[in-house]
């Protein structure tokens, strides 16, 4: 049986995105209400500590704007994806509040408060408030019907080789029996490690996916924890609306070394020890699937912005 992969539809996606901005005006506290009617009371809790986690801004301060507005969010530049995601729910807001954003791959702390998707887990990262941005390429899931058992005695890993630390693990475990690598983009890199990408069905055939980060999040991480195969990752250094800063090593994904030097120790103990595998996938399916109620999403999405316009 083939693995349920739910993706955005592109097309669907883009016309979405700009339909938004012919809908008429809404009230934002009418919408919060209503958000909030749906969800129970440990999902306000949770709620608002996600609010905080995502907006750690305390109080009010005044910053040199770069004079962008919300109403210039309808007017996407590249990539339009982040323009139509953020004024999803700045629309409910008064359109000539001015709104700073960072759109794109960010893995540094930026200088004011803006609205990114990423940023690094380490440090006093409060400028970098996160929406769930680009989500239709991030937020995949998978329902997956191969048992951990039954799955190939392997790390699988296609990837676009450019950074440094991609090229290091490359030149380490290219040619390791344990591994399956392929380096997906033609130019950069070697061009020895060349494969053709595969699909995630084909990836979900092996028990380990390699979930290296890249400019900022790695892309996979999400749906390898929906899967019935483990993430092998270093120590996570960049977050976004997932709150990769909160998964905990060894219990949601298998932490490797950051010279990478454990990995054949630390494939092979969970090849001999599937019980603990086990349990650290289901750890990874409960803390995926709490982003999967919508009204749970909005709502902290809602509050988030509204924050930022209260503080800045």
């Amino acid at each position: 049986m083939m693995t349920k992969v739910e993706k955005h539809n592109k097309i669907l996606f883009y016309i979405k995105g700009y339909s938004t901005q012919f809908l008429p005006k809404q009230n934002l506290e009418k919408k919060i209400n209503a958000l909030r009617k749906t969800l129970s009371n440990r999902d306000l809790e949770v709620a608002e500590y996600r609010v905080d986690y995502y907006n750690k801004l305390s109080e009010k301060q005044k910053v040199t704007h770069s004079g962008t507005q919300i109403k210039d969010l309808k007017h996407p530049k590249t990539p339009k994806s982040y323009y139509f995601d953020t004024y999803e729910y700045a629309r409910y807001f008064d359109e000539n509040l001015l709104i700073d954003y960072a759109f794109g791959d960010v893995n540094t702390i930026l200088p004011i408060p803006m609205i990114t998707k990423s940023r690094p887990i380490a440090g006093n990262n409060e400028n970098n408030i996160l929406l769930n941005l680009d989500k239709a390429r991030h937020f995949v899931s998978v329902n997956d019907s191969k048992s951990f058992d039954s799955k190939t005695n392997k790390l699988i890993g296609r990837a676009a080789v450019h950074q440094q630390h991609r090229i290091d693990f490359f030149n380490q475990y290219f040619e390791n029996p344990l591994c399956d690598l392929g380096q997906v983009n033609k130019s950069g890199g070697d061009q020895k490690w060349l494969k053709p990408k595969i699909s995630i069905d084909e990836h979900l055939k092996n028990k380990f996916v390699l979930s290296l980060e890249g400019n900022d999040v790695a892309t996979n991480l999400k749906w390898i924890m929906c899967s019935n195969s483990l993430a092998v990752t270093p120590k996570l250094k960049m977050e976004t609306w997932y709150m990769e800063g909160t998964l905990i090593p060894n219990e949601h994904y298998v932490q490797i070394a950051d010279n990478y030097s454990d990995l054949e120790e630390r494939l092979q103990y969970y090849i001999d020890h599937p019980n603990e595998a086990k349990l650290i996938i289901e750890n990874a399916k409960e803390f995926r699937a709490k982003f999967s109620n919508q009204n749970l999403e909005d709502l902290i999405a809602l509050l988030v912005l509204k924050k930022y316009f209260n503080l800045v």
